[in-house]
């Protein structure tokens, strides 16, 4: 019989890359974890991982057990919300999301939620897709309002196969110049248009995106700031210092003084959707939330 707690501890090595890491978030010392995975690995008479001075790398053996182990960890987690249930008679709903997103959508979803289950205690917690679809995978949030830009769902690689997305809306970004700009007045705008201006931008992961983009249309991007805080992007291109790549829904309320302008095709886009793990719309507060979500985008997306 597999041990459950030895899985337990292969999941942190995948998720963090190395056995010390691994040791550290599990508070266990890098002896216990190197002991618990070379037990689970005669257990099963095959390695899980190979060592190397680098770190650590899941074997194809060792990729099945860790997706054993995330589904292990979301079963256990439903059984105790469901346990929990039985002792309060009240159902525990976790949802994790980010900021704009859930500042759009999350409102206006939420009265047929209580409605419908009026017994249901929402807990909200704010999280970006990196952080929040790990917890989605463990069971430890029932669903998670995230995004992703061009390609899979963040994560390592081949991570995202428990989870199941539900696609709600399509969030354009928007070119964002103070009004005084030249190229303010303009319908859309092609990025190669502004090869020679500064840029601030309000998150990282904007502006690996940019430059990606920017590669393709021939030039390299100058950054001369990167917040965390898209409203805080916006003060600064009203200030002056630059230009900015900002999602549509970060876009309310308007900020006097600037101008966002649509960008030509191939045009830089959020996909917005929920994400939960394949049985959690087995869960009726799950699948009404996701249900009301899937409303509230569309009626957006007609308004």
């Amino acid at each position: 019989m597999i041990d459950v707690q030895r899985l337990r501890v292969l999941r942190a090595v995948a998720e963090h890359g190395s056995f010390n890491r691994a040791a550290h978030a599990l508070r266990l010392t890098p002896s216990a974890v190197s002991q618990h995975v070379a037990a689970l690995e005669r257990s099963l008479g095959t390695p899980v991982v190979t060592r190397s001075t680098r770190g650590v790398v899941l074997t194809p053996p060792g990729r099945i057990m860790v997706g054993a182990a995330e589904s292990v960890a979301a079963e256990l987690a439903h059984a105790r919300r469901q346990v929990d249930r039985l002792g309060t008679g009240r159902t525990q709903l976790t949802l994790a999301t980010f900021t704009s997103g859930g500042r759009l959508l999350l409102p206006g979803a939420l009265g047929r939620l209580t409605a419908a289950h009026p017994g249901t205690v929402l807990h909200v917690r704010e999280h970006e897709p990196e952080d929040s679809l790990p917890l989605v995978r463990e069971g430890t949030v029932d669903l998670a309002l995230a995004y992703r830009f061009d390609g899979p769902l963040p994560g390592r690689p081949g991570r995202s196969r428990n989870v199941r997305w539900t696609r709600l809306l399509e969030d354009p970004l928007r070119v964002v110049l103070p009004e005084s700009h030249p190229l303010a007045d303009r319908a859309a705008l092609d990025l190669a248009e502004l090869a020679a201006e500064p840029w601030v931008l309000g998150c990282l992961k904007t502006e690996a995106y940019l430059r990606r983009y920017a590669e393709r249309a021939g030039f390299d991007v100058e950054v001369r700031g990167t917040t965390s805080d898209y409203f805080f992007a916006r003060s600064l291109v009203a200030a002056g210092m630059g230009v900015s790549l900002i999602p549509s829904i970060a876009l309310d309320p308007p900020m006097p003084g600037l101008r966002a302008v649509p960008v030509n095709p191939p045009t830089p886009t959020r996909h917005i959707g929920v994400a939960t793990i394949d049985r959690g719309h087995d869960h009726p507060p799950v699948a009404t939330l996701v249900e009301a979500l899937r409303e509230r985008a569309a009626a957006l997306n007609a308004a």
